[in-house]
């Protein structure tokens, strides 16, 4: 039995949610209200956010907990089966970002597919969106790491800080794209309107890649009080897709803090399980671990390191492996994943200390290189994440 006082099983996590001083009357005449839409200057600023610290339980020690979809708003989707899937995924996290030919590979992979969701029901995947299909990358901590340029596609897109979901079943582009018929055909949740007996789900498939940081909170939708806390907001989206001009705004939902709400995250988890959340209802964000500013420590430390010895720099190789730029007077590391992945870094600088001048003069017969990186890489998130119509139905 889970005490909701058993810390081993819950982190804090720092969520950004709406201000209440930036809640608006909703225009439409519905009685709702809206988020005013921030500039891209607000969106960056910590200060445009009520930042709120949740317990966020960790599915991973949870025994006996299975998320479902129709309950919980997201459950979890096993492909660990799917040999020539995995093998993509996998060519993907090493390389670091979604091409082409992986990406039709994937899409290939699993539509059509009958996926078993925890919870016990299956899903199968009926469509794949070509806008909704992308990479996410994020540094430690909320280290940037100069992906910017390549925010126009399938890549270069760093962790979703608010709180929020993805999709207004009346908004843009559903509206235009189906008509105004997406309320009828969608299984939804709204303040205003819900359709709970449609077996057609609009879900965000996501799938890790690398989750030791910087993981995904999901909220339990049995936990939220629609009307009083979700809010309709206009996102512009020319900084990161092409769309046509009435399609350029995306009307999603973000969210106000509440103590009721409840959140989970897994501290476990790769590219074999997928998260599978309703597009349309499901409130979620990133957020960073207690102990990653430790973790991004010795990640700038490791990968100046890695730099200097490429260049045969002996001085800012030395410098970089004695550096100590305070991450060690942060708290510890909340999850066993965190620690495992900063003890392998410590394990890479010290040898790099012990080795450094054989490393510099590019002997490297233990490949200590190649070590280091794959250690430091670790500590980056990496996800998939697609938007898809999905048929939910029973296990068996």
């Amino acid at each position: 039995m889970v005490r909701d006082a058993d810390p081993i099983h819950a982190v804090e996590a720092e969520l950004a949610f709406t201000r209440v001083e930036d809640v608006v009357v909703d225009a439409t005449g519905r009685g709702q209200r809206r988020a005013r839409t921030l500039d891209a200057e607000e969106s960056r600023d910590p200060g445009a956010y009520d930042r709120r610290v949740c317990r966020a339980w960790d599915c991973s020690a949870l025994d006996g907990f299975e998320p479902d979809l129709r309950e919980h708003g997201f459950a979890r989707a096993d492909l660990s089966r799917q040999r020539g899937l995995q093998a993509a995924l996998e060519r993907v996290r090493v390389a670091g970002r979604l091409g082409d030919a992986d990406a039709a590979e994937i899409r290939r992979r699993l539509l059509g597919r009958s996926l078993a969701l925890s919870g016990g029901a299956r899903l199968r995947v009926l469509y794949i969106a070509g806008d909704g299909f992308f990479m996410r990358r994020a540094g430690p901590d909320g280290l940037r790491l100069g992906d910017d340029g390549e925010r126009h596609g399938r890549n270069g897109h760093d962790a979703a800080v608010t709180v929020h979901a993805d999709q207004d079943v009346d908004g843009t582009p559903l509206r235009q794209l189906l008509r105004g018929l997406a309320p009828w055909l969608f299984h939804h949740d709204s303040p205003d309107r819900s359709n709970r007996r449609s077996r057609v789900f609009l879900v965000n498939l996501w799938i890790p890649l690398d989750q030791v940081t910087r993981p995904l909170a999901l909220m339990d939708r049995r936990t939220l009080d629609r009307r009083a806390h979700q809010l309709r907001y206009g996102l512009p989206t020319d900084s990161f897709l092409r769309r046509r001009p009435d399609m350029r705004v995306n009307d999603l939902w973000t969210f106000l803090h509440d103590e009721a709400q409840r959140w989970y995250f897994s501290s476990e988890i790769d590219a074999g399980t997928a998260y599978v959340f309703e597009t349309l209802s499901t409130p979620h964000g990133a957020f960073i671990l207690p102990g990653e500013a430790r973790a991004a420590a010795r990640y700038r430390q490791l990968t100046a390191a890695i730099g200097a010895v490429l260049r045969g720099d002996d001085a800012a190789a030395a410098r970089a492996l004695a550096a100590d730029d305070g991450g060690d007077a942060e708290r510890e590391p909340a999850t066993a994943s965190l620690r495992r992945a900063i003890a392998a870094m410590d394990v890479a600088i010290a040898e790099g200390r012990a080795r450094l001048p054989a490393l510099c003069r590019g002997e490297d017969p233990t490949a200590w290189r190649a070590r280091a990186t794959a250690a430091a890489d670790r500590l980056v998130r990496k996800s998939l994440e697609m938007r898809a119509i999905a048929l939910l139905t029973p296990g068996g």
